[in-house]
């Protein structure tokens, strides 16, 4: 495959994994998870720290509870290859409802209030391995800040 190709085979499927990140925690598909993570990765958040994948997915079940619904909005993904390694940078709008705001109610029911929104920057390290494209970093930056989060205990693993 031509080099410009490649480059654009890459981008896709480095956006599909930052899609599918976003997918897994709205929907709390958790263990989804492993197949997007290097097996040494590492993340920071505002709710904790965590290496390793099994870390990285005990912190987003932690922080991202059932009985909570939660919507990420990533925007402005500009990815930088080099090589087997590449470096990301997105903006990321997050919403949070009220606890036990339950499902996505049915059409023509309102939804739940947004409680809490928050706006960060996502800042992620990828490395091709032999299964593909896998973060091996994601770090998450607040900027601002709308209503009240509820508590999330924040654990460092």
């Amino acid at each position: 495959m031509n080099t410009t190709l490649q480059q654009l085979v890459d981008r896709q499927e480095i956006a599909d994994l930052v899609s599918r990140l976003g997918r897994a925690l709205d929907e709390g598909r958790f263990d989804e998870m492993r197949s997007l993570l290097a097996e040494d990765a590492t993340v920071r958040t505002p709710g904790g720290h965590a290496a390793g994948r099994e870390g990285m997915i005990a912190q987003a079940r932690r922080n991202h509870p059932p009985e909570q619904p939660i919507q990420h909005l990533i925007t402005n993904l500009l990815v930088d290859i080099d090589g087997d390694r590449a470096e990301a940078r997105a903006n990321l709008v997050v919403h949070f409802g009220p606890v036990d705001g339950g499902a996505v109610p049915p059409v023509g029911v309102p939804a739940p209030p947004v409680a809490y929104t928050t706006g960060e920057v996502y800042r992620f390290g990828f490395a091709r391995i032999p299964t593909g494209w896998h973060f091996t970093r994601i770090d998450v930056t607040p900027t601002w800040t709308s209503g009240t989060p509820n508590p999330i205990p924040v654990v460092t693993n």
